[in-house]
């Protein structure tokens, strides 16, 4: 891990001021649950991405298109990092880019990650989903377009936000808590999809739900064992050599939303490995973002 200089940190954080468009508290007013990070929170740089780690504090990043671009489309984007740091720079703030370029407003959430509470970034990510629909009409999007993204373990909580959301409480006090929760569409690159011990990602299950076998509380997060009639149609995208979060991952979600014959599109690229993100241009897996757009245009989200 490399701590970045005072300068670098500051030209940083100047650059991503001026291309995003503003940054917000998710929870203003204090969270409903809490997480005790062993440390304080850092962003640093690690193989020429930019990383947080020690995550107490929710945050939103947003893109808004140029009004004569605007598609009303929505998209919020979960980093991947293992429930451990966030890769928030090439899975995160560069998909943002370039989504907002193509007219979808963008939304990074900078999750908190869990340390010991399994449910905090599931609360962050259903928030975030509430949030961005109450801010539609200041935002200029449509809050029936408003879909997830996540990659790797921010696939998995994506995933988990389009199985284990909440259609909204009419009888809530919280103005947000009346909006629904439910994602319209969702983006899973590489996905962490199941915490089955024959295929998920050690180190993300551990992380999130701890040491345990308790195939109770594991099966909660394997989002394959969750899909309904209600989940949203999908756009996956992976590579066939990836060791770090096998294929299989994917395939059975795929599956399961076959099952109930929602709209699914999976990409199996040959070559890319894990976490490719915006990242390794010279690869096929730099076709994703272009061919995930055309996938929103054949499913009218966009025009």
């Amino acid at each position: 891990m490399k701590q970045l200089s005072l300068f670098s940190l500051l030209l940083f954080l100047m650059t991503q001021a001026m291309a995003q468009d503003f940054q917000l508290k998710l929870w203003p007013n204090g969270a409903p649950n809490s997480n005790t990070p062993p440390e304080e929170e850092q962003y640093y740089e690690q193989n020429g991405t930019y990383r947080y780690s020690n995550i107490s504090e929710a945050e939103l990043f947003v893109y808004l298109p140029e009004e004569d671009k605007n598609t009303g489309a929505a998209v919020v984007i979960c980093p991947g990092g293992g429930y451990m740091v966030e890769a928030i720079d090439h899975e995160g703030f560069q998909i943002a880019e370039y989504l907002r370029a193509r007219g979808i407003a963008s939304i990074v959430l900078k999750y908190r990650l869990p340390y010991g509470n399994y449910e905090i970034p599931l609360t962050d990510a259903l928030q975030a989903m509430r949030f961005v629909r109450s801010k539609a009409e200041e935002w200029k999007i449509d809050p029936n377009k408003v879909g997830i993204a996540g990659a790797s373990a921010g696939g998995h909580l994506a995933s988990t936000a389009g199985t284990h959301f909440t259609l909204g409480d009419s009888n809530a006090t919280d103005p947000l808590q009346k909006l629904s929760s439910r994602p319209d569409f969702m983006l899973l690159l590489y996905p962490v999809i199941s915490f089955d011990e024959k295929i998920t990602h050690v180190g993300s299950r551990i992380n999130l739900i701890g040491q345990t076998n308790d195939w109770k509380i594991a099966s909660e997060f394997s989002n394959e064992l969750h899909v309904t009639k209600d989940t949203p149609p999908t756009f996956l995208v992976l590579a066939d050599d990836d060791h770090g979060v096998l294929p299989e991952n994917s395939i059975r979600f795929y599956m399961a939303l076959k099952k109930y014959d929602i709209p699914a599109e999976m990409h199996i690229y040959a070559k890319g490995g894990h976490g490719f993100g915006m990242k390794k241009l010279d690869l096929p897996t730099a076709q994703w973002p272009g061919v995930f757009v055309q996938w929103l245009q054949t499913m009218k989200y966009i025009n």
